[in-house]
């Protein structure tokens, strides 16, 4: 495994990526340190040849429990000013790998910790998962995306009375309401296998794909079908097309280029 800092690690099997939060002693609290480390992950794993990646915890009853609050309780004003960048660049670290990412909840993922999920593109509970964002309940708001990311997923009002009364739910409650998307008796395993069928389809579809997706939300149907065919007029041409299309006539698995 490939060291992040000392929390941190990326295994790779295949074209699969697996970043894997690793400080159980603080249930993979994020500190400053973390942030990091998360933010340095996602960035060597977004520059790789990696076509999927999963977020996932090396610890058995936590995901991720948010931020660091004992860290945090130390903090002046000023310190708490000078690091949200750092704080924002875990976040965001993950929200804009440029391949499809799969979040593997076993345990809690709390504030920052269900924010970190909420970054990903699919999330898969084991049964044991409990989400919620309850920064509210400690004077703040959810700071990672959670605002933005959450309403997008259950709509506004769904995430409103999540978001206004901090409450954590568990994992069948989440899967039903659209919190998580599957539920599986482990996590990790049933993440990392979708992420090797992910990851046996082209690179350069994916990429495309996840880019028309991510930035045709929010938008409307017009504004988002120009994106999208952008997206293919990016693909179009590809070496990965012209392999895909031959392969499909020849009836043999592609070899992509990737380009």
């Amino acid at each position: 495994m490939e060291r992040f800092g000392e929390f941190v690690g990326v295994r790779r099997e295949g074209f699969v990526a697996e970043v894997v939060l690793d400080r159980p002693k603080a249930m993979n609290a994020v500190s400053t340190g973390m942030a990091v480390a998360i933010a340095a992950a996602c960035e060597a794993v977004g520059r790789s040849d990696a076509r999927a990646v999963v977020l996932s915890s090396k610890h058995e009853r936590a995901f991720c429990v948010g931020a660091d609050l004992k860290e945090r309780n130390s903090f002046s004003d000023e310190e708490l000013l000078r690091q949200r960048p750092t704080a924002r660049a875990a976040y965001t670290g993950v929200l804009d790998l440029p391949v499809p990412a799969i979040a593997a909840v076993g345990g809690f993922a709390l504030g920052g910790g269900y924010e970190l999920a909420l970054a990903c593109d699919v999330i898969v509970a084991g049964p044991g998962a409990v989400v919620g964002l309850p920064e509210v309940s400690v004077g703040v708001i959810p700071g990672g995306g959670g605002t933005q990311l959450l309403p997008r997923r259950v709509g506004a009002a769904r995430a409103a009375e999540l978001v206004f009364t901090g409450r954590r739910v568990e994992a069948a409650e989440a899967h039903r309401l659209g919190l998580v998307d599957v539920l599986a008796e482990d996590a990790r395993e049933d993440a990392l296998d979708l992420a090797q069928r992910i990851a046996r389809n082209s690179p350069v579809g994916l990429r495309a794909a996840k880019r028309a997706l991510r930035l045709g939300q929010g938008t409307d149907l017009r504004v988002g079908l120009e994106v999208e065919d952008a997206a293919w007029r990016a693909v179009a041409f590809s070496g990965d097309r012209k392999e895909g299309v031959a392969a499909f006539n020849e009836k043999r698995d592609p070899e992509w280029p990737g380009r």
